[in-house]
């Protein structure tokens, strides 16, 4: 098969594993690596690595999901290097202010029902200003005209839940009180599927929805599969309902060890897994020999053997996926974890060459 198809094309085939002239093409960067590959000449001040590189697809992430939209955030503390603030969900994160980095949790304002019920639940309306129209609208344009396929991306309910109360007062309330966390996933996805029925009616569909949803760490999820098909699965199940009602197919993100999860995901409806971060124990062989057949994946092949700027290295590693998760056309290739401004420009641009020479059919 020639490689003649589009980015829409190619990207729509992998996701309904139809047959494609090549693997999909696909990649997160962190901030700080546009901005040492810019410095170093490769890549113009501001350029579009989805346009650089020729991915296949573009998302864009449109809503804001900060529970008090009117708030200014506030800063508690302040040294040289980071920065402790106070948002609107009432948390207290610290920030690094030199380096993307995940922010630390300090403290929270909801750490149970009631503070749930007091400070955030009235506050998570439908409102027109959580909706970026003007962005959604320019991106959905842009990506059409550059024939790639076009996600609307965002958080899920997890990835929602966490930022108000924190991932350990989360937990345990799944454990102690799981009538409160169902009912922050009940309102979270009822407010996701809100807002989204009020953009695409005014500003149309994406081709696709693409979740973030991260569930694990290293070597296990954050619960276990019976508390995700009780308390989360349900939430999963409507908002991917609804996509899959409009014909939109759905990725699912998520970092860390959740392959115990895979099998209640795949009831709650998702058509594509994307990241299989290795050092988290996930192995995208053993996932594609067992969900290949029922499963898109995008991702896996491990960061580090990037960061060893080593091409031997790389070659090895690509090596040793590519040919079977090629097999069944529904592999994206894309490395398992945000690409770090160590890996140098030379040698992600062969990481893409050999992983797409490799991956033609």
């Amino acid at each position: 098969m020639t490689s003649t198809m589009s980015g829409y094309e190619r990207f729509d085939r992998i996701l309904h594993r139809k047959p494609v002239d090549r693997i999909g093409l696909y990649e997160g960067f962190w901030g700080d690596t546009q901005h040492a590959w810019e410095a170093q000449g490769h890549i113009k001040p501001g350029e579009s690595l989805t346009d650089h590189f020729g991915f296949d697809c573009q998302a864009c992430g449109a809503f804001n999901l900060m529970a008090d939209l009117d708030w200014v955030n506030k800063t508690l503390e302040e040294t040289e290097e980071t920065r402790l603030v106070l948002d609107g969900n009432g948390a207290i994160l610290r920030r690094h202010k030199q380096h993307d980095t995940t922010p630390e949790h300090v403290d929270f304002t909801v750490k149970d029902r009631a503070g749930w019920e007091e400070s955030i639940k009235p506050k998570l309306t439908a409102d027109r200003r959580r909706i970026n129209f003007n962005g959604y609208r320019s991106s959905r344009q842009q990506t059409a005209d550059a024939g790639r396929y076009f996600f609307w991306c965002g958080v899920n309910v997890f990835e929602l839940m966490h930022p108000v109360c924190g991932h350990e007062y989360m937990l345990m309330g799944m454990a102690e009180d799981p009538e409160w966390v169902e009912d922050m996933v009940t309102t979270y996805s009822q407010l996701l599927i809100d807002l989204q029925e009020i953009l695409f009616a005014e500003e149309g569909a994406p081709d696709g929805i693409w979740y973030y949803e991260d569930m694990g760490f290293k070597e296990r999820p954050f619960m276990s599969p019976s508390m995700y098909r009780e308390i989360l699965q349900p939430a999963h199940t409507r908002t991917i309902s609804y996509a899959h009602s409009r014909n939109m197919p759905v990725v699912m993100h998520s970092c860390g060890f959740v392959e115990p999860l895979l099998p209640g995901m795949l009831e709650a409806g998702i058509d594509a897994l994307q990241v299989m971060e290795v050092k988290a124990g996930m192995d995208p062989l053993r996932i594609h020999k067992q969900y290949g057949d029922r499963l898109s994946l995008i991702g896996g092949i491990d960061v580090r053997t990037l960061c060893s700027n080593d091409r031997a290295i790389i070659d090895a590693e690509l090596e040793a996926k590519i040919p079977t998760l090629m097999q069944g056309y529904g592999y994206v290739l894309q490395t398992d974890h945000s690409v770090p401004s160590t890996v140098e420009y030379e040698n992600y641009r062969h990481f893409i060459e050999k992983g797409l020479e490799l991956g033609t059919y």
